[in-house]
């Protein structure tokens, strides 16, 4: 197969799997820390208006999903990529990251949350990936 397709494929794969990862960890996130009493949390409407109700534990989920479904997505780019591993890693970061941003804007969030969030969960979780892809 020719490296620029693979490499693209590699990108693709990253982030169809980082996503999956990641919405399965927001999914099953309400049935280990329960959500706070009278939180809609099935909308991004209901999440808006409740988000002052929540606690530092109801953020613990949502990191997680945003790191591990990065570290997932990098991991596999570099697995599968051609060429220029360390760049479709830092890629799948940047799409992350640029999802990340948005949803801080869209859903409000406590500060502390925010730049931790955007700071270890998409960049360095996707130098993880490679790291370990690498190795593998």
């Amino acid at each position: 197969m020719n490296a620029t397709l693979k490499n693209i494929l590699a990108v693709v794969i990253g982030l169809i799997i980082g996503s999956v990862v990641n919405m399965g960890i927001i999914m099953i996130s309400s049935s280990i820390i329960e959500p706070p009493s009278g939180a809609d949390v099935t909308t991004m409407e209901g999440l808006k208006e409740s988000i002052h109700l929540f606690e530092p534990k109801h953020f613990l989920f949502p990191f997680l999903a945003h790191a591990l479904g990065t570290f997932a997505g990098a991991f596999l780019a570099t697995l599968i990529s051609a060429s220029h591993k360390m760049k479709m890693a830092l890629l799948i970061g940047i799409f992350f990251l640029i999802g990340g941003i948005t949803n801080s804007i869209m859903l409000p969030s406590p500060t502390w949350f925010t730049v931790l969030d955007l700071v270890a969960a998409y960049i360095p979780m996707a130098w993880l990936g490679y790291k370990l892809g690498k190795a593998v």
